[in-house]
């Protein structure tokens, strides 16, 4: 128990007492480095980048955030939101890098250019329309599949329609996202509530929507929830495009210069590189984003959309984007034509 005396000295004694102890040196030494670290650190340029919750984004960001590859000297600072709340804040110029959707990128153009590396994109499949019962089995269509013997077999399918939709209430994930643009390109004439994407396929089952506009995981879970697929629009515009479809994509704000975007870009390139050629850990890092869902269709879902693509848009991958922002002004549902930038 202390005296009344030592307790009189207060703080200060004690500390006098510790720097002069043979651990003083030690304690200086430790103290010194901490400053210059932290003070290192807060000189670095800090980079906000934002990704949505989900496993792909995270799969590509696994090894900046896990400082397994050179940054540069920048400091990159994890921005994760929904897809939508991602735009929002991007079209306010609040984030240095983010993803975005292709749809809202039309709003950014001005300010932001596309990375090479980085984007989701579905050649043949996309986003999905569910709904709890058909919405339309009056037409149907002759497909040919794989047998029990590996004979080539008919069977038939429903066929949608425009009207399949039209006049229906239908749940969408936000105004800006790549895929309600492209359910427009394919029906406009519907009402629209906005639902959060990871509480659309409840809202469908309870029936509180006719149909739902599904991203991200749920396209390939959707069925556990007893759904139907009315449209798979990634089909769809290949059916019309012959050209995969671009939903997001990675962007960079043009003030920063051109030698930071140019940086910026390389370092996430080298991320999603990195991810692949370490995928189980990688997976290990993106499936905490998946909502529950196992390593195996976690795995399925980043195949879908970390895909050759990714590494680089290539001349297809932009082609995708061009002939989708001028599809978009052609109907009317962007404000002007979009030229890209790509960096």
């Amino acid at each position: 128990m202390k005296s009344e005396k030592e307790s009189e000295k207060g703080t200060g004694y004690f500390l006098q007492r510790v720097f002069k102890s043979s651990l003083s040196p030690f304690l200086w030494l430790l103290l010194v480095f901490l400053t210059w670290l932290c003070y290192l650190i807060l000189m670095m340029p800090m980079i906000r980048f934002g990704h949505s919750p989900d496993p792909d984004d995270a799969f590509m960001f696994y090894a900046i955030a896990r400082n397994k590859i050179d940054t540069r000297g920048l400091r990159i600072v994890h921005v994760v939101e929904d897809i939508e709340s991602l735009n929002q804040r991007a079209l306010r110029g609040e984030l240095e890098a983010t993803a975005v959707s292709v749809h809202a990128y039309a709003f950014l153009a001005d300010h932001y250019a596309i990375m090479r590396s980085g984007a989701s994109i579905g050649e043949k499949y996309g986003p999905i329309v569910v709904s709890r019962e058909p919405l339309d089995t009056s037409r149907y269509q002759v497909r040919y599949g794989t047998g029990s013997q590996n004979l080539s077999r008919p069977y038939l399918v429903p066929l949608t329609t425009r009207s399949s939709l039209r006049g229906k209430r239908v749940a969408i994930p936000g105004t800006l996202t790549t895929a309600n643009l492209v359910l427009k390109l394919f029906e406009k004439e519907f009402s629209y509530v906005l639902v959060p994407f990871d509480k659309i396929l409840d809202y469908v089952k309870t029936g509180r929507a006719d149909a739902g506009l599904v991203i991200h995981e749920g396209q390939i879970t959707y069925q556990d929830k007893g759904l139907h697929k009315v449209i798979d629009l990634g089909e769809w515009w290949w059916e019309k495009t012959k050209l995969p479809l671009p939903l997001g994509v990675d962007v960079v704000r043009k003030n920063l210069g051109l030698e930071t975007m140019k940086v910026i870009a390389r370092i996430f390139k080298e991320s999603i590189l990195y991810s692949l050629e370490h995928r189980e850990e990688a997976l290990d890092y993106a499936l905490p984003f998946g909502r529950g869902i196992s390593r195996e269709l976690g795995d399925q879902f980043v195949s879908m959309y970390v895909n050759h693509y990714t590494r680089e848009l290539g001349q297809k991958g932009e082609e995708g984007i061009r002939a989708l922002l001028i599809r978009g002004f052609v109907q009317g549902l962007l404000p002007k034509k979009v030229v890209p930038e790509f960096i």
